[in-house]
Parts: C-alpha cells; sequence; structure tokens
C-alpha cells in the first residue's frame, strides 16, 4: 500500500516528502482555503515540483461540459496533476470522457460500492471512499473499502483504491489488511504513524548506557 498525504500545506509535504515514503498528495478546496498562502493553481504547481507523483487538483464545476473544461485546464498544469470529481451523474459523464483522453480521474465523495463500480466503468484511474465521514454516521467506512477492493479485484479494474477521510493510524492498518491501493492521511496522522513510545524508550536506554560505559 501507497501513502498519499491529504493536505495543501507546502511545509507539510516538503517535510513527509523529505522522509522519503508518501507517493503523492491530495487536496481539495477545503484544505487549500486553510491554507492561504496562493491561489489554487499556485499551490498545485508547488505541490507538483516536490512530489513527483499523483497530485490531485478538483473541479468545482457541477454540469458536465464545465466540469470537463475546467479539468482540462487543471491537468496541464503539470504532468503529475489527477483531477478529482464527485461521484455525481454529471461527474461520471464528464470522468468518461476524460479517460478517453488519458486525463487521471480521481472520483472522489465515494461512500457506497455502487458508486465505487460505477466509477470503475467510467475509467476513473482512483476512487476515494471517505472513511472517517461514513463511521461519524454510524457505518463501518473500512469495510466499505474491503468490499470495493475485492470487486476491483475480481473483475481486474484498474482502478486503484484511495481510504480517503483518514482520522487516525489504526485506519491505516486496517485500509492496508483491507488491501487498498492507497491511503491519503493528514500529515499528523502520518507523524503518528512514526511514532511509538517504546520506541522513544529504546533509544533513551540505548543512550544512557552508551554513556554509562562510554564516561
Amino acid at each position: 500500500m501507497r501513502i498519499f498525504l491529504d493536505t495543501a500545506n507546502i511545509d507539510e509535504i516538503r517535510e513527509a516528502a523529505s522522509l522519503g515514503i508518501i507517493s503523492g498528495v491530495t487536496t481539495n478546496p477545503s484544505l487549500v482555503s486553510k491554507e492561504a498562502t496562493a491561489d489554487y493553481e499556485t499551490v498545485i504547481k508547488t505541490i507538483c515540483s516536490i512530489v513527483s507523483g499523483s497530485v490531485s487538483a478538483e473541479v468545482l464545476a457541477e454540469d458536465t461540459d464545465s466540469m470537463i473544461e475546467e479539468a482540462r485546464v487543471k491537468a496541464s498544469w503539470a504532468p503529475n496533476v489527477t483531477i478529482k470529481i464527485p461521484v455525481t451523474a454529471a461527474g461520471l459523464k464528464a470522468t468518461s470522457v476524460l479517460s478517453k483522453e488519458k486525463v487521471d480521474i480521481n472520483m472522489t465523495l465515494c461512500f457506497s460500492v455502487n458508486q465505487a463500480l460505477l466509477a470503475a466503468l467510467a475509467g476513473a484511474a482512483y476512487v476515494s471512499p471517505f472513511v472517517g465521514r461514513l463511521d461519524d454516521v454510524g457505518h463501518d467506512g473500512m469495510q466499505l473499502v474491503k468490499e470495493i477492493v475485492d470487486i476491483y479485484n475480481h473483475y481486474e479494474f484498474n482502478t486503484k483504491v484511495i481510504a480517503a477521510s483518514i482520522r487516525h493510524p489504526l485506519h491505516c492498518v486496517v485500509a492496508a489488511k483491507a488491501g487498498a491501493h492507497i491511503a491519503t492521511v493528514p500529515y499528523s496522522v502520518l507523524m503518528q504513524m512514526i511514532r511509538h513510545p517504546l520506541t522513544d524508550v529504546g533509544i533513551e536506554r540505548f543512550l544512557s548506557d552508551w554513556r554509562r560505559v562510554s564516561g
């Protein structure tokens, strides 16, 4: 399983990229608006210069023709831009057109197996089931991830499953067990994945023992 970073914070992206463990970045208008450091195009281009893998940029249009037009513009910003389009009727129409033009599409705001199946049939490169948001309303978000992965594997779809709306490190463990191709995580969760109290204790013990024998 690969790890994407779910943020528009350039400093966080630079730090995570320096660790050599992230393969891409997902953004959305809400994340970009929180940073408010530059316009969307500048933010996406900057991220694409830091990360060589997929960088998702979301379309804001709601009708098919406008989605297609906006997606073409944003896809031209950098060769590794992936266009995020919501799983709606208009989004499916746009995806079916854009995928034939070799534009990578991440169909987002996926909350059901039916939506994921249609996204794959439309030619999406990625589908993003929102785990945390499903958990919030009393559903098992990771069960949805597993069901999508099982169906995709059975029918040999090329669409990759991105476990999204990740809230804590255990989500990443369960996503990996479910066979998700990617988990996209906030920077805070990535840092939590790295840390373990026994690692800290072990380091301190090694250093203490070394100081004692070395004088």
